[in-house]
């Protein structure tokens, strides 16, 4: 049954994998020379905006490009590793390490209770649900003012420390580091789970429901592992927000957010992983080169996700494979 299952994907075969953990390290090593390129703390930030965007992207995609769920509460989960963190420290007086692996259970759990309804749901359905979740979430920490702060949020929320480095006058380099740490754990997480068998299994169930369920394969059990899945380092994404920034907000739950991170699932291509990722960052450093045009900027950033799509619908991983294949037939051509 499996074996079935399995020719809907790729097979996880040796030598791709030697490949994928060659280009995964070398991708690493580049980005962990970043800080020594672009001392200065701004570019820093930048960079550590798009690793948390990075890992909120890629989680989603696994639930939206690979299971095929239209999960539009998947940002309402961020929020809740946000507030999550901010409550456990400032209040609970939880260890601000504890609290970033707490906040990852919690969106999970969320995940799950959100899971309950749209188990046996589809298409508009899933959307509507999903949507509604992250609405009740967010007039739930509006209506707990005393708790939440309400519309002003929680301010001077504890960060994160590293023994006795004093990770608020590095030039960000700490934060970076733990950016890159995350957005690597949740990446090997991400693209172990999608080369086993129950990520075939997952893939099966997007592409032929009925048929992968007529060979043996529950939609109830793998549509709450996709979504449990892809919440726990979301959660952790927004605690380490919230560690970074010293601020929690409703903003995180606003449909901009939700827009832009979405985007990046879009341009880099879904059922990729790794193009959520590379559009994180095309997008934020993008965003940020367009500072200058001001409200020109938005719509000169839609009119490039639309030019990509138009011409490479697989997105920026199709843009770079076709580029590839080009290169290496250029090469394999005989003189």
């Amino acid at each position: 049954m499996m074996d079935q299952i399995k020719r809907n994907i790729r097979a996880p075969g040796r030598t791709p994998w030697q490949r994928e953990a060659v280009g995964f390290v070398l991708g690493l090593a580049v980005l962990a020379l970043m800080p020594f390129v672009f001392a200065d703390s701004y570019s820093r930030h930048i960079l550590i905006m798009a690793f948390i965007y990075a890992i909120v992207a890629s989680n989603w995609d696994l639930s939206l490009g690979y299971g095929g769920v239209f999960n539009f509460g998947h940002l309402a989960l961020f929020g809740i590793g946000v507030y999550a963190y901010a409550l456990l420290t400032k209040l609970a007086g939880l260890d601000p390490w504890l609290a970033l692996a707490a906040s990852g259970v919690v969106a999970t759990l969320a995940a799950v209770l959100v899971t309950i309804p749209i188990l046996r749901l589809k298409g508009i359905y899933i959307i509507l649900v999903t949507f509604g979740f992250a609405q009740l979430v967010m007039q739930v920490i509006i209506s707990q003012s005393e708790i939440t702060g309400g519309t002003q949020g929680i301010v001077r929320i504890p960060g994160l420390y590293l023994f006795d480095h004093n990770m608020v006058r590095d030039g960000k380099i700490g934060y970076f580091g733990i950016a890159l740490a995350l957005l690597a754990a949740s990446t090997i997480f991400l693209r172990v789970l999608v080369r086993s068998r129950t990520g075939a299994s997952i893939v099966a169930l997007r592409d032929n429901e009925e048929y992968a369920i007529s060979r043996g394969v529950s939609l109830v059990r793998q549509r709450l592992i996709t979504l449990a899945a892809s919440a726990f380092f979301t959660g952790v994404a927004g605690a380490f927000y919230a560690a970074y920034q010293r601020n929690a907000s409703i903003d995180v739950f606003g449909m901009s957010l939700a827009t832009i991170v979405l985007s990046m699932v879009l341009l880099g291509g879904t059922g990729t992983i790794y193009g959520a990722i590379i559009a994180s960052f095309v997008l934020t450093i993008f965003a940020e080169a367009m500072a200058d045009f001001g409200a020109w900027r938005p719509m000169i950033t839609a009119v490039l996700i639309i030019v990509v799509m138009l011409v490479y619908p697989s997105g920026l991983v199709g843009m770079l494979r076709a580029a590839w294949a080009g290169l290496t037939g250029r090469l394999k051509r005989p003189a």
